[in-house]
């Protein structure tokens, strides 16, 4: 999935989050099935609050992230935003806590990143798109 603008971007995020709190963490089309989170980030220049809709995935009893952006070629703005601060706040399901985020050092990465496309074989064709490698983070209560 590609947007044409931030403003697209921004909008399919907000219908997402929506229609996350309205059903438990639950939500349909290209997600339905998903395990999703919401991650509200600090934002690393503004200091506001910065809130995307993400899948989540368990891997070896590790809550991670994929900084995908579909295989685009730059990061996701959150992972400019937890590399700036750790600390962020996640929403799954019904319940919400405080995480810190620790990103994975690139032989744990690659170490897991094969097991990350078992689960979830999208995530390998999006790091097949881009030449920049695709970090990998630990949500920890």
């Amino acid at each position: 999935m590609t947007f044409p603008d931030k403003a697209s971007l921004d909008a399919f995020n907000a219908n997402i989050v929506d229609e996350f709190r309205r059903n438990g963490g639950v939500v349909g089309g290209p997600f339905e099935g998903a395990t999703l989170l919401l991650l509200t980030t600090t934002g690393a220049k503004s200091g506001q609050p910065r809130l995307a809709p993400l899948a989540y995935l368990t891997v070896d009893d590790k809550m991670l992230i994929v900084g995908s952006k579909a295989g685009a070629d730059t990061n996701p703005d959150w992972v400019h935003n937890l590399r700036a601060n750790p600390r962020a706040h996640v929403e799954v399901g019904t319940d919400a806590y405080d995480v810190v985020a620790r990103e994975l050092p690139l032989d744990e990465r690659n170490e897991l990143y094969p097991k990350v496309v078992e689960v979830a074989p999208g995530f390998g064709e999006y790091q097949a798109k881009t030449s920049r490698v695709i970090p990998l983070f630990e949500l920890t209560r």
